[in-house]
């Protein structure tokens, strides 16, 4: 089992580069800060609970992973000049919602439900 969550540990610190608040997605054109958007990120996923059930924690952990990139594809969509870039922030927008839903689905079917503050999944009574 320690294995398991040093697997989950090392994913959550790599997803958690993804994070963010929409806080930073509402900044002027040009002034995103990328590298304090990360911090904010990793800092919300290692502050997840985990339930011990690698299935669950994966799928909460991936939920808030694909979160994060919705963020920063909506900020190459702000602020991104590139056509080529411009246009995987809209296929990422796209394949990530699909995927969140498909998680929210499955975590229901396990029990949880909604959004805590921390962004983990509330367990349902």
């Amino acid at each position: 089992m320690n294995s398991i969550t040093n697997c989950i540990g090392a994913a959550a610190l790599a997803a958690s580069t993804l994070l963010a608040p929409m806080a930073y997605a509402q900044q002027p054109a040009g002034q995103m800060d990328m590298k304090a958007m990360m911090e904010q990120g990793h800092k919300q996923m290692m502050s997840m609970p985990m339930t011990g059930k690698p299935d669950v924690d994966f799928a909460m952990m991936m939920r808030e992973h694909h979160k994060g990139a919705l963020t920063m594809a909506e900020m190459e969509l702000k602020d991104g000049k590139d056509r080529g870039m411009r246009e995987m922030a809209r296929k990422i927008i796209s394949s990530q919602k699909k995927e969140i839903a498909e998680f929210d689905k499955w975590l229901a079917s396990k029990g949880h439900k909604g959004e805590t503050g921390s962004g983990a999944p509330k367990q349902s009574k």
